[in-house]
């Protein structure tokens, strides 16, 4: 059998050390067993390990989650979009590494996680309790740098696996009718046209952010999106759009004038909505202009819902679909990864088809068999 015992002294009493060989070839050993059965048992353990492949090595084990985090950092997460990846880091640095950072990745239990997961859900004295969607992002990111250990054969499995989440919660979708999205672009004066293009084009915040002369086709009506503005740290960084891909969406011919008007004098890189030089910068929350807009909407229409800039997109989808767009056009209009995806989103706003569905069934078949 592989692998030799020891005893030796202690202070406490006698005490047990095991000898043995890595894969590798390093000699190294395990002490502090209170008797020589346990020993043993330990012995036959690696020796097992070692025939079948399988053998962790403990001293590997002790690498710290700092450690794997560094390596996750210069790897997974440098891949991901600039929004993405300062969210993820966020999380690393303010909730992931100062619980976990300087543990051994071998040393964490499952049911540690799942403390760590109540705790992040229970309210301090320092802080309110988390979201859903934060505290999931931090397990998330916790799992992928531990990933990273699994895969290097330090650990045999990640303790994250199986640990419960807390379900996620989505926020309910807010839907502007045609005379509340003209009310609404009035309450706001110099951004009407944007105003417009959002609720009728679906365009992601950073999507006409990034929007540029060049990306304008006038006599098509078209516009092509392949850049996203996300401001990082307060410095805006051009990406991709969401999910990769860019996409033609058609503008709507009562815009084709003001979003010329918009482009006279600026250059071909020039941004449409703003100054040109630069992105335009996404309003204040809580006092920024579209939350004055929607006031003002709100002072004069007493049913104008409290929305976000978000709700346009939704809105988007709502008045497309009630036009008569099948889910194929919406979803290359809203730049969705499938068409199961917007089926998914905006389940709700298919419902009244349905209905309609059954009832031209019915008015074919009857004209078919009288």
């Amino acid at each position: 059998m592989a692998g030799s015992i020891e005893a030796y002294d202690t202070a406490k009493g006698r005490r047990y050390r095991v000898r043995y060989t890595t894969p590798s070839g390093k000699r190294t050993d395990k002490r502090g067993f209170k008797t020589k059965r346990e020993a043993e048992i330990f012995r036959a353990e690696v020796t097992v390990s070692v025939a079948s492949n399988t053998f962790l090595d403990p001293t590997l084990g002790k690498k710290t989650v700092t450690m794997f985090g560094e390596q996750w950092k210069t790897g997974r997460l440098a891949r991901l979009k600039p929004s993405s990846r300062n969210t993820m880091e966020t999380s690393w640095r303010v909730h992931v590494q100062p619980q976990w950072g300087s543990r051994g990745v071998a040393s964490i239990r499952a049911s540690e996680v799942e403390d760590w997961v109540s705790a992040l859900l229970s309210p301090t004295p320092d802080r309110k309790a988390l979201s859903a969607q934060t505290v999931r992002r931090c397990v998330f990111v916790l799992s992928s740098v531990l990933a990273i250990a699994e895969r290097d054969g330090v650990i045999r499995a990640s303790p994250t696996k199986g640990v419960a989440l807390p379900a996620k919660h989505a926020k309910p979708k807010r839907y502007l009718t045609h005379a509340q999205v003209e009310c609404l672009a009035e309450s706001a004066p110099g951004r009407e046209t944007l105003m417009l293009l959002l609720a009728y084009t679906g365009l992601r915040w950073g999507e006409v952010s990034a929007l540029r002369v060049r990306h304008l086709d006038m006599l098509r009506r078209r516009m092509l999106i392949e850049e996203n503005a996300v401001l990082v740290k307060g410095v805006y960084e051009i990406g991709t759009p969401k999910h990769g891909s860019s996409r033609e969406v058609p503008i709507p011919v009562f815009l084709v004038a003001p979003i010329a008007r918009l482009c006279e004098a600026k250059t071909r890189d020039a941004f449409v909505f703003s100054d040109g030089a630069a992105p335009m910068t996404y309003p204040h929350r809580t006092s920024g202009w579209f939350v004055k807009a929607v006031a003002a909407s709100q002072a004069s229409d007493r049913t104008f819902p409290t929305i976000s800039l978000h709700d346009l997109r939704h809105t988007a989808a709502s008045l497309a679909i009630s036009a008569g767009a099948n889910v194929k056009a919406v979803q290359r209009m809203l730049g969705h990864a499938s068409a199961a995806m917007t089926l998914d989103v905006y389940a709700d706003l298919f419902d009244d088809d349905l209905e309609s569905v059954a009832t031209k069934m019915a008015d074919a078949r009857a004209a078919a068999v009288s």
